[in-house]
């Protein structure tokens, strides 16, 4: 399952907290969609600490690149550093 491959992928940023969510019925038919998958991911890393919210989006990015745009087609990111609460 393609949630799965996700998660142990992100397991490099060694997660406090990590949440992933497959939104992916949500977009069925979305124009431009290739067939990739649509997901919510909400990571909290002490290795976001001190990093914009773009680093901090391409150090995930950069886990799961080879995954998109076919099996991935759109992200939304919420990352946050350990001191920091999610909404």
């Amino acid at each position: 399952m393609l949630t799965t491959e996700i998660e142990q992928r992100l397991q490099v940023l060694l997660p406090l907290q990590l949440e992933i969510t497959d939104d992916s019925e949500l977009h069925r038919g979305h124009k431009g969609n290739t067939g990739g998958g649509h997901f919510t991911l909400k990571v909290k890393s002490s290795l976001f600490s001190g990093k914009s919210q773009i680093m901090r989006h391409r150090m995930i990015y950069q886990c799961l690149q080879d995954l998109m745009p076919h099996r991935i087609h759109a992200l939304s990111i919420q990352a946050l550093s350990a001191d920091e609460s999610f909404n």
